[in-house]
């Protein structure tokens, strides 16, 4: 009798293992995917919902209520031959932008400014609305606590280029106005603008 039910105990277990062993490989739930359309081309951004809850939301809010149609890639900082950043959004257009949202450093998130990476550009932490940016290669130094950073606190990362890229790295080489911009962006302003036609969640897989 004991040697059935212990039998019967191990047939559950096997039964039961495949099932519990194919549901935590089960694939995660697809990111959200928002293709810009610009006057240079098409660039797709995979939103990081999960590792940026609070940042990516508010992307897809600007998105979801059309904040973003009409806005333009106003700026291209290239410090060194096509690396830097690309950046856009409402440019503190006051008929457009939203609160501010709490700042997600990139320790909080584990993002980092890889190449492709789309981050908030922000003044102090927590200011940031709806303006964007565009890493065109790697910018490390833009990611939070590390050493040479341009602060402690670093910029908030919220997704990534899936396509479109040299889209991107054209904007970063496109014309900008000598005179144009105040302070340390002086000559970085891009002119002409490349205008964000459409902003738009992407449909299907």
């Amino acid at each position: 009798m004991i040697r059935r039910a212990l039998l019967g105990l191990l047939a559950c277990v096997a039964f039961a293992g495949p099932a519990a062993a194919q549901e935590a490989v089960a694939p995660a739930p697809a990111l959200p995917r928002v293709v810009l359309e610009t006057s240079a081309g098409p660039i797709v951004i995979e939103v990081e919902t999960g590792k940026a809850p609070i940042t990516a939301a508010n992307f897809l809010r600007y998105v979801d209520e059309g904040r973003l149609d009409g806005t333009s890639f106003y700026r291209a900082m290239q410090p060194t031959p096509g690396r830097g950043l690309v950046q856009g959004g409402t440019n503190n257009d006051p008929e457009r932008i939203l609160p501010p949202i709490a700042h997600e450093p990139t320790t909080q998130t584990g993002l980092a400014h890889i190449d492709g990476a789309v981050s908030m550009a922000r003044y102090d932490p927590g200011t940031a609305t709806g303006d964007f940016f565009i890493s065109v290669g790697a910018t490390p130094s833009y990611d939070a606590g590390r050493p040479f950073s341009m602060d402690a606190y670093g910029f908030a990362v919220f997704g990534r280029v899936v396509e479109g890229m040299e889209v991107a790295r054209a904007i970063l080489a496109a014309p900008t106005s000598p005179t144009e911009g105040e302070g340390f962006m002086r000559g970085q302003m891009l002119e002409p603008r490349i205008t964000i036609q459409t902003a738009r969640r992407m449909i299907g897989p």
